[in-house]
C-alpha cells in the first residue's frame, strides 16, 4: 500500500499565488531531476491567471465518473532547458489519451512531484479545465517509467501516449513498465530527447493505495517554509525531517547526456565547520548516492537534493556549476519504496550499484 500523507483540505484549490511555493518545493522533491522548475513555474502561473484556480482533490474526493491520468515530461533535463514544449502539445496529448481510454479525463496527476514535472500538471489542468489530484507516483523524482508507486502496487498500465514538440504522437502498449521505459526512451531520443507523456489511467478504486498521496500539498508547504524563513536551509530540512550532510563548494563536475539521461558525478568540498571533508554524489538525472571516505551515507530510494547554501533553493542536475556554494540535504523516502518490491524497482541495485540499501534514518541514528 502506498503511504498516505496529509492531503488537501476539502474544497482546496491551487491558485496562481501558490505556484512559487509549489515550484520551490517541487524543486527540492526533484532530488536533482524532474527538470528545472523556472519555465514550468512561469507557464503555470500564466495559465492560472488566465483560467483561474485549479481544484485540488484527494483520492477520496473522486467519484465513479472520474478518470485520473498521469502527466509528465520525459527525457534529459539538460535538453529541456533549451527545447520548450509547444502551446498545443498538451491539448493534442490529452485528446489522444481520451481516445485511448475511451472516456473523458477529469483529473490530472503528476507522474512525479519532483522538479518541473511537479509543476507542469497544475498549469495543464488550468488550461484544460480539469482537476488536479493531490498525489503523485513517486513522492520524489526517478528517471525510469518503471519506478512508479503504481508499479510497486502491481497495478497494470493500459497504455501510454507520447507527443513531441513538432506534433508527432505515439500510442504505446507494452507488457510491463520496463518495456515501456525502453520504447518511450527510444521515441524520446528520436524526438530530440524531450517529450510529454500521459499514461496510467486510473479510477478512484484503482488509485487508492497505489499513489503517493498528499504530495502537492507537501511541496507547497516545503516551498512556503523555504521562501519565508530567515534560515531557509534549516527550515527546509526541518519541514522534511531531514538533515544537512555537508555545506561546501562544488570542486568537480562530470555531467554528460547519454541515451536521454544526464549522467555523471559531482564532488563537493566542505567549507566552514565542514572544512576538510569531501563528498561525491553519483547522478543519473537524479542524485542517487552520496559517498564520503568510501562510505555510503545515503542511497536511493532515499532522497538527496543539492541546495544553495544561502537561499535554500534546490539546484537541479543540469544547473550545477563549478564553484557553487551548496548544501547537501537528505531525507527519508516514502515507505512504499522500502518494501521488497519498492527496493527491487528503485533501490541501489536497480541503478547498477553493488551495495546494500540502509535506510537513511538508520545511518544517521
Amino acid at each position: 500500500m502506498a503511504h498516505t500523507s496529509p492531503a488537501a483540505a476539502p474544497g482546496a484549490f491551487v491558485a496562481a499565488s501558490d505556484v512559487a511555493a509549489l515550484a520551490a518545493g517541487a524543486a527540492v522533491f526533484g532530488t536533482g531531476g524532474g527538470g528545472a522548475v523556472h519555465t514550468s513555474q512561469v507557464v503555470a502561473e500564466q495559465a492560472l491567471q488566465e483560467h483561474g484556480p485549479v481544484p485540488l482533490v484527494t483520492v477520496d474526493d473522486l467519484g465513479p465518473d472520474d478518470l485520473v491520468m498521469l502527466m509528465s515530461g520525459i527525457g534529459a533535463p539538460t535538453v529541456g532547458i533549451e527545447m520548450l514544449s509547444s502551446r498545443h502539445q498538451i491539448d493534442l496529448l490529452v485528446r489522444e489519451a481520451q481516445i485511448a481510454a475511451g472516456r473523458p479525463i477529469t483529473t490530472l496527476m503528476a507522474a512525479e512531484i519532483g522538479g518541473s514535472n511537479g509543476v507542469g500538471p497544475v498549469g495543464w489542468a488550468a488550461r484544460l479545465g480539469l482537476k488536479l489530484l493531490d498525489a503523485d507516483g513517486m513522492g520524489r523524482a526517478f528517471p525510469s517509467a518503471a519506478m512508479v508507486s503504481m508499479n510497486v502496487a502491481e497495478l497494470p498500465c493500459d497504455f501510454a501516449i507520447l507527443s513531441d514538440v513538432v506534433g508527432n504522437v505515439s500510442v504505446i502498449k507494452t507488457i510491463d513498465l520496463h518495456w515501456l521505459e525502453r520504447h518511450a526512451r527510444a521515441l524520446t531520443v528520436a524526438s530530440g530527447s524531450i517529450c510529454l507523456g500521459a499514461h496510467y489511467p486510473m479510477t478512484a478504486e484503482t488509485a487508492r493505495g497505489a499513489v503517493v498521496e498528499g504530495t502537492v500539498s507537501a511541496a507547497i508547504r516545503v516551498g512556503h517554509a523555504l521562501l519565508s524563513a530567515a534560515d531557509p536551509v534549516q527550515a527546509v530540512a526541518a519541514e522534511l525531517n531531514g538533515a544537512i550532510l555537508l555545506t561546501g563548494k562544488i570542486t568537480d563536475l562530470d555531467r554528460r547526456t547519454e541515451d536521454g539521461f544526464a549522467r555523471g558525478s559531482v564532488t563537493i568540498a566542505g567549507t566552514g565547520a565542514d572544512r576538510g571533508r569531501l563528498q561525491r554524489l553519483e547522478l543519473q538525472n537524479e542524485n542517487l548516492v552520496v559517498l564520503e571516505d568510501g562510505e555510503v551515507l545515503v542511497s536511493v530510494p532515499d532522497n538527496v537534493t543539492i541546495i544553495d547554501a544561502e537561499t535554500g533553493q534546490a539546484i537541479s542536475t543540469e544547473m550545477l556549476r563549478y564553484g557553487q556554494r551548496v548544501a547537501v540535504l537528505a531525507w527519508a523516502c516514502d515507505p512504499i519504496w522500502r518494501t521488497p518490491r519498492g527496493l527491487e524497482l528503485a533501490g541501489p541495485a536497480a541503478f547498477g550499484y553493488d551495495l546494500d540499501y540502509v535506510p537513511f534514518k538508520e545511518i544517521n541514528r
